[in-house]
C-alpha cells in the first residue's frame, strides 16, 4: 500500500448559534497594550441564540492506491497550506503505515520548521496516517498505541467563553458538578494592565467557584499568557488558600525561567505546553523544573507518533500529561492508551468541542463526566454528509 494522493478540502454548513458563542473573553498577551485591553465581547441575545450561523471546517485526507484513506480535521488553513505546498512531495509514494519514517522525514525537511505552524501541519498529516493505520489493522488507534487502559476517560469541564459574572459562574459551576465533572477550569479576565483592581476581580472568580463547588471538586485557572512574573506571584499567593489544582500559562511560553520562578514562589502547580512542540521542547521545560502538568496538544505538538514519546518523557520525570483540548478525538485515543498515572484526564471545552465535531458522524461528548472510547477502526472521524452544504478542494499549487 502506497500514498497516492493528499487532498485538502473545506466544507461549509450551518450550526445552531447556541452551540458556539462567547459571553466573555480571557486575558491574553496583547492585553499589554491599551487598545487590545479595551476589547470586549457582546454576548448573543436570546433571538440570536435561536438562529443558525455559517460554519466551515478544513480537512486533510490521505488516499492510498488500495482505496483506503485517512481523514483528519478540522485544521487551520495555515496547516493546509503547508501540507499542500511543502509536505505533499514527501508523502506521495510512501508507505502510509511507516509513520515513524514519514514523521522523521517531515520533521527534518525544513530546519526552520521545528515548531509552530510547520509542526502543526506535520501533526495533521501524522493523525491522518494513524487513521489509515488503524483502518488497515481493523482497530481503533488507541489499541495500536497500547490501550485501552480504561473503558472511558474522565473529562474536566473547560469553561472558556462563559460569563464571569458571579451569579452565572456559580450557576454554571454547580451545573458542571451535576453533569458529573469532578474538575473544571476557568479563564481569568484581568491582568497587570488592569491595575490593582485586577487582583480583586480575579479573586472574586476564585472565591465564587470554591464556595459554589466545595472542596471535593478540582479547580484550575488559565491566564493564557497574559500576566508577568510579579503579577502571577501575587495572584498565586492569593489563590493558594483555595487549593487550585493548577495555574495555567501565566506568562509567555518561552519564558521558561519565569515559569520556574512562579512555581517556586507560589507553591501552586504550574501547567503549560499547549504552545510547545515535540519531546525536545518539553524536555527543556522539565529540566528547568518549570512545569507540573504537560498540556501538549496532539493536533499541534507532533501527532500521535510524537505524543507517546512526550508521555514517556513525562513519566520519567514523574509528571502528568493532560492534553490541551483543542479537539477531542486524538487526545481521547492518546489518554486511553496511557496509564492513568501519566494521563489522568481529558480537557473538554464545553462551548467549543461540539462545534469542532459538527461535521462528524460520531461525536465524542462527556456522559456523567466520562467520554467513552471509539469502537470503529482508525480515529473514528467520518463526515456526516447531511451537514455538508458545500465542499471545495483547496490547492495552492
Amino acid at each position: 500500500m502506497r500514498i497516492a494522493d493528499v487532498q485538502l478540502f473545506r466544507v461549509r454548513g450551518m450550526i445552531p448559534r447556541r452551540l458556539s458563542f462567547s459571553e466573555e473573553r480571557q486575558v491574553g498577551a496583547l492585553d499589554l497594550f491599551p487598545e487590545y485591553r479595551a476589547r470586549t465581547v457582546t454576548p448573543p441575545t436570546a433571538a440570536e441564540l435561536a438562529e443558525d450561523r455559517p460554519i466551515e471546517g478544513v480537512y486533510v485526507e490521505i488516499a492510498t492506491d488500495e482505496g483506503m484513506s485517512g481523514l483528519f480535521g478540522p485544521i487551520m488553513e495555515a496547516q493546509a497550506y503547508l501540507i499542500d505546498t511543502q509536505l505533499r512531495r514527501y508523502l506521495i509514494g510512501q508507505d502510509p503505515i511507516a509513520v515513524e519514517h514519514i514523521w522523521d522525514v517531515l520533521a527534518r525537511h525544513d530546519r526552520h520548521g521545528r515548531k509552530g505552524y510547520m509542526m502543526m501541519a506535520i501533526s495533521a498529516v501524522d493523525l491522518a496516517l494513524w487513521d489509515i493505520r488503524g483502518k488497515a489493522a481493523g482497530m481503533p488507534v488507541y489499541r495500536l498505541l497500547g490501550g485501552p487502559t480504561r473503558e472511558a476517560v474522565p473529562a474536566y469541564a473547560s469553561a472558556l467563553g462563559y460569563s464571569l459574572e458571579p451569579d452565572r459562574v456559580r450557576e454554571r459551576a454547580c451545573a458542571f458538578v451535576a453533569q458529573g465533572f469532578r474538575a473544571q477550569k476557568w479563564f481569568f479576565r484581568y491582568g497587570p494592565g488592569d491595575g490593582r483592581t485586577a487582583i480583586t476581580r480575579n479573586m472574586t472568580l476564585v472565591r465564587t467557584l470554591r464556595e459554589a463547588v466545595g472542596d471535593e471538586v478540582d479547580l484550575m485557572f488559565d491566564a493564557w499568557l497574559g500576566w508577568d512574573v510579579p503579577f502571577a506571584i501575587e495572584m498565586g499567593k492569593c489563590m493558594a488558600p483555595y487549593h487550585p489544582r493548577w495555574l495555567e500559562e501565566p506568562v509567555q511560553p518561552d519564558r521558561i525561567e519565569s515559569y520556574a520562578e512562579i512555581r517556586r514562589a507560589t507553591g501552586i502547580p504550574i501547567a503549560g505546553g499547549e504552545h510547545e512542540y515535540t519531546r525536545w521542547g518539553f524536555k527543556v521545560l522539565l529540566d528547568a523544573d518549570a512545569i507540573d502538568v504537560i498540556q501538549a496538544d496532539p493536533d499541534w505538538a507532533g501527532g500521535l507518533t510524537e505524543m507517546p514519546k512526550i508521555c514517556a518523557l513525562a513519566s520519567a520525570y514523574d509528571k502528568q500529561v493532560i492534553p490541551h483540548g483543542h479537539s477531542v478525538v486524538p487526545a481521547l485515543h492518546l489518554v486511553a492508551s496511557q496509564s492513568p498515572a501519566v494521563c489522568p484526564l481529558l480537557e473538554y471545552l464545553v462551548l467549543l468541542n461540539e462545534n469542532k465535531q459538527w461535521f462528524h458522524k460520531t461525536k465524542f461528548m462527556p456522559e456523567n463526566g466520562l467520554i467513552h472510547l471509539p469502537t470503529e477502526p482508525g480515529l473514528g472521524i467520518a463526515l456526516d454528509e447531511s451537514r455538508v452544504l458545500m465542499r471545495e478542494r483547496l490547492s495552492w499549487q
